[in-house]
């Protein structure tokens, strides 16, 4: 007995020693989305002033396809040992789970949150000859003429096409839903005037209402946008629970030690608030947030919730 019982601490001796030596060799993030796209560039910014934290470097790996469920399968798979994380997205950890019906990982209990790092608000806008002139007068206007008008996205089951679904059931509204392949061309026809209203991320809207070539009606999130402040959020409009925001959080496999997640949790959320690395986001249109692992794991429970009451009030199932 006494031999087991100090063969136990000494095996408790190497994994705490080792632990407290973390990370002793280079990191990899895993991306589920391509190179060169906002999620990707969160990543790389974030991984670089990360990995300079830590004393190791970070490398970021793109493992692509099935809406970022692939990249996220391949980190729930991974060694619970901290050096190997993913980039988790609302499209990932919120949406997947009710849309894929196979879907090879839970958001919950497969994955360890270390942080959420950044988030980037959503706008509804419109054509400027579009008869409403505010978010009062649009949900009259559709509420008037169910069916009548379109909304543009940037892709039928995205974030975006379902955060529009879910305020049309919210306000009892009707719309079709004109998907894109891309925000790109949603934008291009709806300054146009070929589809008249669209629900899409800030730093794509951006531009198009700074120039008056759209006129947003209302952002998401908790607080108004220091780069819009005149334009008010859906909650001080009264839609209090009503929030379709992007975000990114580093996760890492179920199963890794407390000490190597917190050891994570610190030098991301130290990262992120980095004045220089801030800029760097901001520049995307991601604001810095970098809160902790257990806020972090209850915001993907929210979402996971959230978004399965859209889609199955909506009965959404994929093609």
């Amino acid at each position: 007995m006494l031999r087991k019982s100090g063969a136990a601490l000494a095996l408790a001796a190497v994994a705490l020693s080792a632990r407290a030596g973390f990370p002793d060799h280079p990191i990899t993030l895993i991306v589920p989305f391509p190179a060169g796209g906002p999620t990707d560039i969160v990543g790389r910014v974030a991984a670089a002033k990360a990995g300079e934290i830590l004393g190791q470097q970070i490398v970021v790996e793109n493992r692509t396809g099935a809406s970022g469920t692939i990249g996220m399968a391949a980190t729930a798979r991974a060694k619970p040992d901290g050096y190997t994380l993913g980039l988790a997205t609302v499209s990932t950890h919120g949406t997947a789970p009710h849309l894929f019906p196979k879907l090879a990982y839970d958001p919950v209990k497969d994955f360890t949150p270390i942080s959420n790092l950044v988030t980037s608000p959503n706008i509804l806008a419109v054509n400027p000859a579009f008869a409403a002139q505010d978010l009062a007068g649009f949900v009259q206007h559709v509420r008037a003429h169910p069916g009548k008008e379109g909304y543009a996205n940037a892709g039928a089951g995205g974030v975006n096409d379902l955060g529009m679904i879910w305020f049309l059931q919210i306000i009892d509204g009707k719309m079709n839903s004109i998907s894109y392949r891309g925000s790109a061309p949603a934008l291009t026809d709806t300054v146009a005037g070929v589809v008249p209203v669209i629900f899409d991320n800030f730093p794509s809207t951006l531009p198009y209402v700074k120039s008056g070539h759209l006129r947003a009606l209302a952002i998401t999130g908790a607080a108004r946008n220091p780069r819009l402040p005149d334009l008010p959020t859906f909650a001080e409009l009264g839609y209090r629970d009503y929030d379709v925001t992007a975000w990114y959080g580093v996760v890492a496999p179920a199963g890794v030690p407390d000490a190597v997640r917190d050891t994570l949790a610190r030098a991301f959320a130290q990262a992120v608030r980095d004045p220089a690395t801030a800029a760097k986001m901001e520049d995307t249109g991601a604001f810095p947030l970098g809160n902790t692992p257990a806020e972090f794991a209850e915001q993907i429970r929210t979402e996971k919730d959230r978004w399965q009451r859209v889609i199955q009030q909506a009965d959404i199932k994929l093609q």
